[in-house]
């Protein structure tokens, strides 16, 4: 799936709603998105970036910032979420997924601005990300959050997760759900990677 050229990861993206109805639109990160990126990490309140990054940290560092900016790298992908306001694109949240082939899983890690959280963002962008975990053939979509985050506690419960003990950290609780979507019913950026790809694969087989 991940053949694909950056260049060529610049037409895929999706358009999602907020709850009253606002375009929200998904895109995976660019290069030029470097210095927004971080002032968007800047902006979220202190307590909002340790909930993300499971720690206290006041920006990206260097090398993090340079992971969020090569998409595609290792199977690992970033989503930013934008909503036009006065004309411009403003950025109002973020995700990071990983995909894991022993077992067949997609882990990920989102935010949403703290100025536009409890507009139905967060929810609208599990939900795209379930498909994109579809399209890569994942048979569970998980993610870590901190005993103490409520906020996202309370999104994956509504959501449809299921909570386990985190293998590694107890400070931290696991969230869940298996993927029993087919991608093409809820088509997303990363389904039509995957079906580009094998369209790209059929021509080069003849």
């Amino acid at each position: 799936m991940t053949a694909l050229r950056l260049d060529d990861l610049k037409q895929y993206s999706d358009v999602l709603r907020a709850r009253d109805g606002r375009v929200v639109t998904v895109r995976f990160v660019e290069p030029r998105d470097a210095e927004e990126l971080q002032n968007y990490f800047r902006s979220l309140s202190s307590r909002s970036r340790y909930n993300r990054f499971l720690g206290a940290m006041s920006e990206l560092p260097h090398n993090v910032l340079d992971h969020f900016i090569h998409v595609g790298e290792r199977d690992e992908f970033s989503v930013v979420a934008t909503i036009k306001v006065d004309g411009f694109e403003t950025l109002v949240g973020e995700a990071r997924y990983a995909f894991h082939a022993e077992p067949e899983s997609l882990e990920f890690g989102l935010s949403i601005d703290d100025r536009w959280q409890g507009q139905g963002i967060g929810a609208a962008l599990l939900r795209n990300l379930e498909c994109r975990a579809a399209a890569f053939g994942a048979e569970r979509l998980f993610g870590d959050t901190l005993r103490s985050n409520d906020a996202m506690q309370g999104l994956a419960r509504k959501s449809g997760y299921a909570f386990v003990t985190n293998p590694d950290d107890w400070k931290l609780v696991r969230f869940e759900k298996r993927i029993n979507i087919a991608a093409r019913d809820i088509p997303c950026a990363s389904w039509r990677i995957a079906a580009a790809n094998a369209a790209l694969s059929a021509v080069a087989a003849h």
